[in-house]
């Protein structure tokens, strides 16, 4: 048996079965999202049928991402010390039943490989490995048995050179939590709203019940100073959640619909755009801010 199979058996402790599933889940990783995007359509047309939200509910509560911003996620993968953390008080971060557990061992150990969404709807922007895996345990386990995937080990600023890039793009990060790979932290993904299983399937669930969703906000929100503002309009054409419009000239903003990504903000030419953190949403993921309140002494 590999070590980094022994790691993940260890990992998971006696729940053989999460084990299992997480070793399945990986080993088919793309089947696994295709199907999901196929059946996405169906549910697509089913949302007036209410009693879909205890299925999404009891989904998302053992599978979901944390939407993080640039300035959180460059701290992560810079990241030279180990982070635990792990109680109740999580939940003021990543507000689910199950897996809200924020580890990074040895973070800097990183592997990349393909996102299996994006292969999934064929992406024709982005060909590179943009998933990324942080912490020896998960990230050597990918590389052991992630070839057909392209997984490479990659360093800190390699890894953050590929997530530059993609922002330019319109991607945005996600932390992705799930029961079966450990409940934790560890896959940073770069993500687009057309070529995202998370993404898509949160829109089609939102249409259930509003509050229905399989990614948290990244905990901030959006001001804008208005004698920067220009109304370019370029803030609309980069929001992907439909959070900023212009409407007879006036700029309008739904702070319920902003994911916090900072998107906005990034591509604000006149620096009008900033974030804040919005105490009505979940904490952010800022490391600073976890290893201060959250982190186990």
């Amino acid at each position: 048996m590999k070590e980094s199979t022994r790691i993940m058996l260890k990992k998971h402790g006696w729940r053989i079965d999460r084990f299992i599933h997480n070793y399945i889940y990986f080993a088919f990783y793309y089947p696994y999202v295709k199907i999901v995007q196929l059946v996405l359509p169906l549910a697509g047309l089913l949302t007036w049928f209410k009693p879909l939200s205890v299925v999404g509910d009891f989904v998302f509560s053992r599978y979901h991402s944390k939407v993080i911003s640039v300035g959180d996620t460059q701290k992560i993968f810079s990241l030279n010390e180990d982070i635990t953390a792990i109680s109740e008080k999580n939940k003021r971060i990543i507000p689910m039943k199950y897996a809200f557990k924020i580890l990074f061992k040895e973070a800097d150990y990183i592997a990349a490989m393909d996102c299996p969404c994006k292969k999934a709807y064929n992406d024709k922007v982005v060909t590179e490995p943009s998933c990324f895996a942080l912490g020896k345990g998960l990230a050597s386990f990918w590389l052991d048995h992630g070839q057909k995937y392209h997984a490479r080990k990659v360093t800190q600023k390699e890894a953050l050179d590929t997530i530059n890039k993609l922002r330019k793009l319109g991607y945005i990060n996600q932390a992705f939590f799930k029961v079966a790979t450990g409940g934790s932290t560890g896959v940073i993904c770069t993500c687009h709203p057309d070529t995202c299983v998370s993404l898509k399937a949160s829109a089609i669930t939102k249409k259930i019940h509003p509050y229905l969703s399989q990614n948290i906000e990244s905990g901030y929100s959006v001001q804008c100073d208005t004698k920067k503002c220009k109304k370019c309009g370029t803030c609309v054409k980069t929001c992907h959640f439909g959070a900023i419009k212009m409407v007879n000239g006036i700029r309008t903003y739904n702070k319920d619909l902003c994911l916090g990504c900072e998107l906005c903000v990034e591509n604000c030419a006149q620096n009008a755009l900033s974030l804040y953190v919005d105490p009505v949403k979940a904490v952010p993921l800022d490391i600073d801010l976890v290893k201060k309140e959250f982190a186990n002494r």
